[in-house]
């Protein structure tokens, strides 16, 4: 607990640094602020320039094997009816009947308090690098608030989406440590939404890309036939992108509106991907390293098969 605060404080200053020498603002602070939106002030918008330009150079400009574009942010939308997008691009959404608070399913984790066997109750907590920590401790008070004398078994951590129907009646909100008192989780959609035309009925609904990505793969073929390229080749592109969070948080690190520089590369099916996929991740350490992240702060993240897109 005390090294989550610690985290908190240290998140909270970062954020008052950022305003006071003009690199990130509140968006419409004057209006009491909106909640995932923030403008760059004048050093930050200098600073995110530098790194886009710097970027654009050496992943564009100075390789032959890379081809720019800048494609628009609303698309027709069976683009994203063909992407999956407006079925699945979605998140489990838990609400709290009495705070009113929000949580994403998938990141809320509850466990049954079991002492000698028996379940005496129910813990929850919300994700976090010490989840495993703050839920032991919430299991040991809880034992200790019902007087219940024994072994404690090890805490087994689930998260919301596994719960049964039964067990919804059961489980603590990490709001207000009342039992029953979170929804049953639904799909909570991410795409912003948008009406194009005179029209405001269904046939004039359009969405605001969740990602830079798709603009490229529907733009493949004008490039293949413009450019003049062969495989292996990739398309560069940096642009907006927006995402209706559920829980916006942690500053500019999970907002509702942002900017993406992505490479989408395309090979051969029988080429050896691993090798490649191996390369592209020292250029993009590399490249990291030389605008000045130190290299002990560059970790390599491997999700898992059933994570994977």
């Amino acid at each position: 607990m005390e090294h989550q605060t610690s985290n908190a404080g240290l998140m909270e200053d970062i954020v008052g640094l950022c305003k006071r020498r003009g690199f990130i603002f509140p968006s419409s602070e004057i209006y009491g602020g909106y909640n995932g939106f923030y403008d760059y002030g004048p050093l930050g918008v200098e600073l995110r320039n530098n790194i886009k330009q710097a970027w654009w150079r050496d992943m564009v400009q100075r390789r032959d094997d890379i081809e720019g574009l800048d494609s628009s942010i609303i698309m027709h939308p069976k683009i994203w009816k063909a992407s999956g997008h407006i079925d699945g691009f979605s998140d489990p959404m838990v609400d709290c009947k009495e705070s009113k608070l929000r949580y994403r399913a998938d990141q809320l984790f509850f466990a049954p308090v079991i002492v000698e066997d028996e379940t005496i109750g129910y813990i929850s907590v919300q994700e976090s690098p010490d989840q495993q920590e703050n839920a032991e401790k919430a299991a040991n008070e809880f034992k200790r608030k019902a007087a219940k004398q024994g072994t404690l078994a090890p805490v087994v951590l689930k998260d919301y989406t596994q719960a049964t129907p039964e067990e919804y009646a059961l489980i603590p909100s990490p709001a207000t440590g009342k039992p029953g008192s979170l929804t049953a989780p639904r799909e909570f959609k991410l795409m912003f939404e948008t009406k194009v035309g005179p029209l405001a009925d269904d046939s004039a609904t359009a969405y605001l890309r969740p990602e830079t990505a798709q603009g490229i793969f529907a733009n493949y073929k004008n490039i293949v036939d413009t450019g003049r390229v062969k495989i292996p080749f990739g398309i560069a592109q940096i642009g907006k992108a927006f995402r209706n969070e559920i829980t916006p948080r942690n500053f500019i690190f999970r907002s509702r509106e942002f900017e993406q520089m992505e490479i989408e590369y395309f090979i051969a099916p029988d080429a050896d991907w691993k090798t490649l996929h191996r390369e592209w991740l020292d250029t993009c350490i590399n490249w990291l390293v030389s605008i000045g992240l130190p290299r002990a702060a560059i970790t390599e993240d491997v999700h898992p098969q059933e994570k994977l897109a």
